[in-house]
């Protein structure tokens, strides 16, 4: 069991792909520390503009309040003095230097939440999770359910390809959770390809 101590600070990193419910499981955490009395402060991107402006949202409809930021580098300003736990969802879309931000947080004794994908929907590690990841004192990781099989699911697939951008916020129209039998969403070079099947796959 996990127990963290405020008084020394410390990050957690809570990752999985969609639909697995990171959000909620950040508004959880955040519902708890309010009845321990702890001020919260929480971030989000503007670029998630998928619910209620200046709230997080799940996807079963919960919310708290947020600060919308447009960088990483706004968190610093916006944390008041008395502010015990810092909660940052859709950590994935900020620049790489919020790992830094993170760790000087944790620092200075706040409990530091953050909530993303680990994967984009090519499965590639998405943004600063993977910095994130190493540097945190507890990661959990979240499964969904393959919308396939029902197994437990770590990749999103794309379903609609009409937009070919990487970073491409959206729902149920956009991406469908997938286990790694299921998921189609990348193919290996030709380089390697070409190595598989001189042991015949594919």
């Amino acid at each position: 069991m996990f127990d963290s101590d405020l008084t020394s600070g410390v990050v957690e990193v809570i990752c999985g792909p969609m639909f697995s419910g990171k959000t909620e499981e950040l508004l959880r955490r955040i519902r708890r520390a309010e009845i321990a009395q702890q001020k919260v402060t929480v971030f989000k991107p503007a670029i998630d503009n998928r619910y209620a402006h200046e709230q997080v949202c799940s996807h079963i409809g919960h919310s708290f309040s947020a600060i919308v930021i447009n960088g990483s580098s706004q968190i610093l300003d916006k944390v008041s003095a008395d502010t015990k736990v810092v909660a940052i969802d859709e950590v994935q879309f900020f620049d790489n230097d919020i790992v830094e931000i993170v760790s000087i947080l944790a620092d200075r004794g706040l409990r530091v939440i953050c909530a993303g994908l680990d994967q984009d929907h090519l499965g590639e590690p998405f943004g600063p999770m993977p910095s994130l990841l190493s540097i945190a004192d507890k990661v959990d990781k979240l499964y969904a359910v393959c919308k396939i099989c029902g197994g437990p699911a770590t990749k999103s697939l794309r379903v609609n390809t009409d937009n070919q951008k990487r970073v491409l916020v959206g729902e149920f129209d956009y991406y469908e959770a997938r286990c790694r039998k299921h998921y189609n969403g990348k193919r290996p070079s030709p380089e390697l390809q070409e190595s598989l099947s001189l042991f015949g796959e594919k």
